[in-house]
């Protein structure tokens, strides 16, 4: 039962990055401007969607990694690809839930991968900046918003992508579904995701993100006992 209420957000999800050529007709001013400031005083930008309020229910939460073109600070890049497309009419109807997206600062990473021959990644013990950040920030969220912690899940593209996987082998009991686009892990940590969907998205024709990142995780999954979907863009 727990999977089928993941279906109509992972759903959502899929025609989010199918639709990404496709005219939106969403308004950005539907994503509020925020930040999150720690006792320390670091800083994480960030728009959030949400639903028409309705007191008697919990929505799922959904987090939108952007790629490497979209870092900065003016808390606006990271709408340009895809993600207004839950900002829709119909989505925030047929699928309302709460949607955040952060903002990277300029050179830093979502993700903290060393790199080894080839496309091999090694996940580092502590997570970036940014990560940290996005951490505290979805635990503030639970806390002071009315969020479904079954169904949290957590997408992005190419920088995002490999955000998505850090995301996701880091923590793995926090999120329900991923579904990283063009990008790429640590595959000796498949057998940690292995319990969680992930529905993999490819550019076979990708000239900035090498496509043997996404192959690998799909094999390594599969080998650890995983049913990930995928999906190749041409």
């Amino acid at each position: 039962m727990k999977f089928l209420k993941k279906i109509p957000v992972l759903f959502s999800i899929f025609i989010f990055f199918t639709a990404l050529s496709q005219p939106v007709f969403a308004q950005s001013l539907r994503f509020s401007v925020n930040q999150y400031v720690n006792a320390k005083g670091d800083t994480l930008l960030y728009r959030q969607l949400y639903p028409d309020y309705d007191t008697l229910r919990k929505y799922p939460l959904v987090i939108f990694l952007h790629g490497s073109g979209e870092r900065g600070n003016d808390n606006e890049a990271q709408l340009k690809w895809g993600v207004m497309n839950f900002a829709t009419d119909q989505a925030m109807i047929m699928h309302p839930a709460i949607v955040i997206a952060p903002q990277c600062p300029e050179n830093m990473q979502w993700g903290n991968f060393s790199r080894g021959k080839g496309t091999q990644l090694t996940l580092q013990p502590v997570p970036t900046k940014p990560m940290e950040l996005l951490m505290e920030l979805i635990r503030q969220s639970i806390k002071n918003l009315p969020v479904d912690t079954n169904r949290i899940y957590i997408t992005g593209l190419s920088m995002g992508g490999f955000g998505t996987y850090d995301a996701i082998e880091r923590f793995p009991h926090l999120f329900a579904a991923a579904v990283p686009v063009c990008g790429g892990g640590d595959v000796s940590k498949a057998a940690v995701i292995s319990r969680i969907p992930i529905w993999i998205f490819l550019g076979s024709e990708d000239a900035a993100v090498n496509p043997l990142y996404s192959l690998e995780m799909l094999q390594a999954l599969t080998k650890a006992g995983a049913h990930p979907g995928f999906y190749t863009i041409s």
